[in-house]
């Protein structure tokens, strides 16, 4: 079974990839990098989860 995210997440991740979809890619390791600038993030765990998400949603938003 696969990980359930939270609603949060989710939300987050499609609101900043249909700002600026460009800016994304399908790799976390620059996903994360690119999160790194952005100050919504007081975590380092939520930065990681948005980012892993973000994959996904460009993954989706390419097929």
């Amino acid at each position: 079974m696969s990980k359930v995210r939270q609603t949060y997440i989710k939300r987050l991740a499609k609101d900043l990839v249909d700002a600026d979809s460009d800016r994304f890619s399908e790799e976390f390791e620059e996903n994360k990098e690119e999160l790194k600038d952005t100050e919504e993030f007081e975590s380092k765990q939520l930065r990681n989860r948005v980012a892993g998400y973000i994959v996904r949603v460009v993954q989706n938003s390419r097929e």
